[in-house]
């Protein structure tokens, strides 16, 4: 059986801000951290227990894959064959 989604209303203050419903937070800790996921125009909100002990090294690396992926659609990035890609990493 698939259960429906709770659903509440709340809003963001001046601050950004924004109140979890008590309906919504009764299996929650005060203290407790949150990631938040922006996909779009929505946001999602996931317990940081939840994901995996490596979720600062995955966060960072999809931040840092994000940005290289930005500075591929600006043409930032050079094209070249292997054996100069080969010859590049040698440099390193």
């Amino acid at each position: 059986m698939i259960k429906m989604a709770d659903v509440a209303i709340t809003r963001m203050s001046s601050k950004g801000q924004v109140v979890i419903p008590a309906e919504m937070r009764r299996d929650f800790k005060e203290g407790e951290q949150f990631i938040v996921i922006r996909n779009g125009k929505q946001l999602i909100l996931k317990r940081a227990k939840d994901f995996g002990e490596n979720l600062k090294d995955d966060l960072l690396f999809a931040k840092r894959t994000e940005e290289a992926w930005k500075r591929y659609e600006r043409g930032e990035f050079k094209s070249m064959n292997a054996k100069d890609f080969l010859k590049e990493l040698e440099k390193w």
